[in-house]
């Protein structure tokens, strides 16, 4: 008998035509003597729906406010999954994140989950129940309700997987697996059978929507075996797991865009010690990440220029603040610019191999793509070009490092 935790994404629990063949698939493994916890997303478009209630009331809503709002899309899949389960003939029960005892931080609409208590998960088990889990969702020290950001059913499904020491963690979603760029953009994108921790976790940073980011945090620290699968076939997926040798012969994984970014420059800013620290500690008190910065080089009047990017949804909260900054330190203004992506090149390969630099600049400049910020680490580059050229650099990327191939 195998623990297995299941998330089911917003796709996969559309309506309740795909939330019964969710249950019928949940109730097969069950009746095959595994036990199974099943955590669900919003159906789709349930939690825009809720930010446009919002948007309707007020431009900038109480973020305590918010997460009781959009907790609520969770709320009914969960309870609409566990009837459709019991129709089945099996056992079900639904669960709030409070229910299940998810204590998170107090950073509403981003929370960090702290621990999970998880005695009700387990006596459900025992009576030989499926837990159905609302996903996303958590309480603070103060018993409000708070939320994981986009995405977060993912880490919910991960930290109760890790919890509860399961045998794996499925996440099925309206996609076979990981694939090396987005077979929207790339037509011959290929499926990875396997993918390491690492790998994930940057591609899931670097725009992949496959995977929560956190949530491959979370499975790479606990070691949960995580395989991404659809929920509308039975093809095996992709398997997230630790990195072996035979990855590492492969120089490239995957190339993944973002255009959820926007690019913040303070011009002219005085260039001394501790001015960096004053920008970003600012901006970090929001809880604003920051991803990418440049600075450029300190000319005559010792001032310089100092551009750094985040997601849109924070841009005009980031403009705000740096726009404040900078009449306190007498630069000469803030400059936004949202027309922006980012396309990376990701793989534990680039560790052994040389020159993946070279060829991505070069293979980005015959295709006239002009890179304005550049950012690395031992397994990724990432560069920011704009937004009109994104498709046409992953395509060529793709192309350079022979990805459809195996």
């Amino acid at each position: 008998m195998s623990l297995i935790v299941q998330k089911y994404g917003g796709t996969s629990v559309a309506d309740t035509r795909r939330i019964k063949a969710v249950a019928e698939r949940v109730a097969s493994i069950a009746k095959n003597g595994n036990q199974v916890i099943v955590v669900v997303s919003a159906m789709a478009g349930e939690t825009d729906k809720f930010e446009g209630f919002a948007k309707d009331i007020t431009e900038t809503p109480d973020e305590r406010e918010m997460d009781l709002l959009l907790s609520s899309g969770e709320r009914i899949t969960s309870a609409l999954t566990a009837m459709a389960l019991q129709e089945t003939g099996c056992p079900s029960m639904s669960f709030t994140g409070r229910q299940v005892g998810i204590r998170t931080d107090s950073s509403h609409t981003k929370a960090l989950i702290e621990d999970i208590e998880a005695s009700r998960l387990k006596t459900a088990l025992n009576e030989g129940k499926v837990p159905v889990v609302a996903g996303f969702q958590g309480i603070n020290e103060l018993s409000d309700v708070t939320t994981l950001g986009r995405g977060g059913s993912d880490t919910t499904a991960v930290a109760i997987a890790a919890a509860l020491k399961a045998d794996v963690c499925e996440i099925y979603t309206d996609v076979e697996g990981v694939f090396t760029a987005d077979p929207r953009i790339v037509p011959d994108a290929r499926k990875m059978d396997r993918v390491s921790y690492d790998e994930m976790l940057e591609m899931a940073s670097l725009g992949a929507k496959v995977l929560h980011g956190r949530s491959v945090e979370f499975a790479k620290k606990y070691n949960v075996p995580l395989v991404v699968r659809s929920s509308f076939n039975e093809r095996p997926g992709t398997l997230v797991t630790k990195e072996d040798g035979a990855m590492e012969k492969v120089v490239i994984t995957g190339i993944t865009h973002d255009r959820n970014q926007t690019r913040i420059t303070l011009m002219r800013v005085p260039d001394r010690p501790g001015i960096a620290a004053v920008i970003f500690e600012a901006v970090a008190k929001a809880n604003i990440n920051v991803d990418m910065i440049v600075q450029n080089i300190s000319s005559d009047d010792h001032a310089t220029d100092m551009s750094f990017t985040v997601s849109k949804k924070d841009e005009k909260k980031a403009f705000d603040i740096t726009k404040k900054i900078s009449e306190e330190l007498g630069s000469k203004g803030v400059s936004i610019n949202s027309d922006v992506a980012k396309v990376s090149i990701v793989g534990v390969g680039m560790q052994s191999h040389f020159g993946v630099a070279a060829q991505m600049f070069e293979t980005l400049s015959r295709a006239g793509i002009n890179i304005m910020m550049i950012s690395t680490s031992e397994i990724k580059i990432s560069c920011v070009v704009d937004v009109s050229q994104m498709e046409d650099a992953v395509k060529a990327l793709h192309d350079s490092f022979n990805l459809a191939k195996v």
